[in-house]
Parts: structure tokens; C-alpha cells; sequence
């Protein structure tokens, strides 16, 4: 009786359990966020220069037709594999806003002609206002031209997610980011846009939406 009465007092109560389970989903949580983050901050840092159909320049913030300075530290990369021989054709993305006269792909394209690159090697999309939708469409005009492999350039932190998206569309997709301009200077700020974009890829791989369609991250 003696051992019975033991193994009834050390049998595990419902709160304990309840405190395992709670536990064991933190854990999963923080090995899920943590893991994410990690990837994010990996894919940053690679440079794949295997050449592919086309490379692929997510568009940013224009005024007027002349890029920001985070776009254009974009452009200029993509300038760099495109006269390396990555590519023969640089697709520039993104819509615009109503009050806008020119779409960031139109913007991008003028930049990338006015520093000597052929028209003829540029296609400009200007379509989406956030990086699913501007995918979506790039991935349309790659496919109805035959081509398939692209090379993605954006800042290092929106790599992975870029990259997440574009295998999602269809498309065979690495990633070459800038590692010049605004974003990549500061300490502070590239914690800040990993924080950031972890949040958001998770919450596409949850949803398969942009966060920007449940609230305002400007991440595209």
C-alpha cells in the first residue's frame, strides 16, 4: 500500500502538465523566431553571383523619377552584376502611388539607362505596391518570355523573404543584395530591419499575404 500511495503523489497534476505544455510551446515559439531571425541574417550576407535569365531589382521609394538612395544603392548592384555577365536583362519592380507620376520600376529603368545600360536589356514592371504583388507580376513577364532563373537584388534583411516569395511565384530565385546605403551603415538599424522582417516572414508563411496587409511595417 506503502508504493501505491507514493506513485499516486508523484503522478504528474493537471497544472503541471499544463505548465510542461506551456513551456514546450515557448520553446518551439522562441526556436521558431530565433531560427527565422538567423536565416534572415544568413541570407544576408551571401552574394550569389551564378548567372541567371535575369536579375531582378525590387523597387523602393522614388520622387518624381529619380531614386531614393536606398533604391539606388539597389540599382547600382544590379548595374554591377548586370556588367559582370550575370545577366543580360535587368527587370526593374513596383508600382506607384495615385499622386506619383512615375512608377519605381519606370524610375529604376531611367537610372540604369542614364549610366549606360541598353534598353533593350531592361524590362520595367510597374505593378504591385508591395513586394508579393510586385513579384507576382515580375514572375508573370519572366515566365511569358521563357525565362525562369533570376537573381534578386534588395537590401540584405528583405532577401530572404524576397527570395521566399519568388520560389512561392514559380520562379528559380538566389539572392545578391546590396551591402551599400542607408539601411546597412548602422548597427542599430540593421537589428532593427532584421527584427522587422523576421516578424513579416513569418507572417507571411503563416498567411501567404503581406504584412502590410494586416498593419503598416513599410517593408513592402
Amino acid at each position: 500500500m506503502g508504493r501505491v500511495g507514493t506513485a499516486e503523489r508523484t503522478k504528474p497534476s493537471l497544472s503541471s502538465w499544463a505548465r510542461r505544455i506551456a513551456l514546450g510551446t515557448l520553446f518551439v515559439l522562441v526556436a521558431l523566431v530565433g531560427g527565422t531571425a538567423f536565416r534572415v541574417w544568413q541570407v544576408a550576407r551571401e552574394n550569389d553571383r551564378t548567372p541567371a535569365d535575369v536579375i531582378v531589382v525590387l523597387g523602393a521609394a522614388q520622387y518624381n523619377g529619380k531614386p531614393s538612395d536606398i533604391y539606388a544603392a539597389r540599382l547600382a548592384k544590379a548595374k554591377q552584376l548586370y556588367d559582370a555577365g550575370v545577366a543580360k536583362t535587368i527587370v526593374t519592380a513596383g508600382g506607384k502611388k495615385a499622386e506619383d507620376n512615375f512608377t519605381e520600376a519606370r524610375a529604376g529603368q531611367l537610372w540604369l539607362t542614364r549610366r549606360g545600360v541598353p534598353s533593350s536589356a531592361t524590362l520595367a514592371v510597374g505593378e504591385g505596391s508591395d513586394t508579393l504583388r510586385s513579384l507576382r507580376a515580375v514572375a508573370q513577364q519572366v515566365e511569358a518570355r521563357g525565362w525562369r532563373t533570376a537573381v534578386l537584388v534588395s537590401d540584405p534583411w528583405h532577401s530572404f523573404r524576397a527570395r521566399t516569395m519568388a520560389d512561392d511565384l514559380g520562379l528559380d530565385a538566389w539572392t545578391a543584395p546590396t551591402h551599400s546605403g542607408p539601411i546597412v551603415q548602422e548597427r542599430v538599424t540593421q537589428v532593427r530591419y532584421i527584427v522587422r522582417e523576421t516578424g513579416a516572414l513569418l507572417y507571411y508563411r503563416l498567411t501567404k499575404t503581406p504584412a502590410d496587409d494586416l498593419f503598416a511595417t513599410f517593408l513592402g
